[in-house]
C-alpha cells in the first residue's frame, strides 16, 4: 500500500502507514506518534523496538483456558489458590484483566477468542470452544460463567455455548446486565462488573 505521506521522508512515512493500521490509531495521531518517537532518545526508541518483538517471539497460548502467556500453563491456571470448579469464559484476553481488577471472581478462565459472527465469517470451529468442552470432560467444573459482550454476536455466542454445555450437567450462569448493552468489558468500571459477576444468572 502506498504510504499514506508521500512528502516524508521514506522510513517516516512507512512508520506514520503503520501506525495508521492499528485499530484506533487515524493518520493525525500515528503521525504524532512518529514524530514523537523521532524526538525520543535512541535507547528508548530501542527499548520499545525490543518489547514489540519480544511480544510476538515469546508469547503464547496458555495451554488450558487459552489466555496470552509466557509460560505454559499461565500463572492463573498454575494457582493452587483458585477456584477449579468455576470456569469464566470471555471473548478476548483483555476481558481476563478487567474482570481480574474487581477482585470478584476467584475461579479459572477460558478465552474464546472472538465471537460466532456470519458477517464476518466466523463460526464456532474458528474460536476456542472444543478447548473449553474439553476442559469441562472430568466432572471438575460445576459452573460455567458466560462473560461475552452484552452485544448481538455476544448474545448469540453464549446461546451457541449454552446449548453445549448444558447437556453436561454443568451449570450455566452469565453475567448480570449491569453492563451497557453494546459495551465492551474492557471499558466497563470495576464496580459495574463487580455488581455484574455478584448477580450472575442460570441461563
Amino acid at each position: 500500500m502506498k504510504p499514506r505521506f508521500s512528502s516524508a521522508a521514506e522510513p517516516v512515512s512507512r512508520l506514520i502507514d503503520e501506525f495508521h493500521k492499528l485499530p484506533g490509531i487515524g493518520p493525525k495521531s500515528a503521525a504524532r506518534l512518529t514524530y514523537h518517537l523521532l524526538r525520543m532518545p535512541e535507547a528508548e526508541a530501542r527499548s520499545l523496538a525490543e518489547a514489540i518483538i519480544d511480544v510476538k517471539q515469546k508469547i503464547i497460548l496458555c495451554s488450558g483456558c487459552q489466555n496470552l502467556t509466557d509460560t505454559d500453563p499461565c500463572a492463573i491456571c498454575r494457582s493452587t489458590e483458585r477456584d477449579r470448579s468455576a470456569i469464566c469464559v470471555v471473548e478476548e484476553p483483555l476481558d481476563i484483566l478487567a474482570l481480574e481488577r474487581t477482585g470478584q471472581f476467584a475461579g479459572l478462565y477460558h478465552v474464546l477468542h472472538g465471537v460466532i459472527s456470519p458477517m464476518e465469517g466466523i463460526g464456532p470451529d474458528d474460536l476456542k470452544i472444543g478447548e473449553l468442552l474439553a476442559r469441562l470432560k472430568n466432572g471438575a467444573v460445576t459452573e460455567v460463567i458466560l462473560a461475552t459482550n452484552p452485544n448481538l454476536e455476544g448474545e448469540a455466542t453464549a446461546m451457541y455455548l449454552q446449548r453445549l454445555i448444558s447437556p453436561l450437567g454443568v451449570k450455566v450462569t452469565s453475567l448480570a446486565r449491569g453492563l451497557p448493552v453494546g459495551g465492551d468489558l474492557e471499558y466497563a468500571d470495576e464496580v459495574t462488573l463487580g455488581r455484574a459477576l455478584e448477580g450472575r444468572r442460570e441461563v
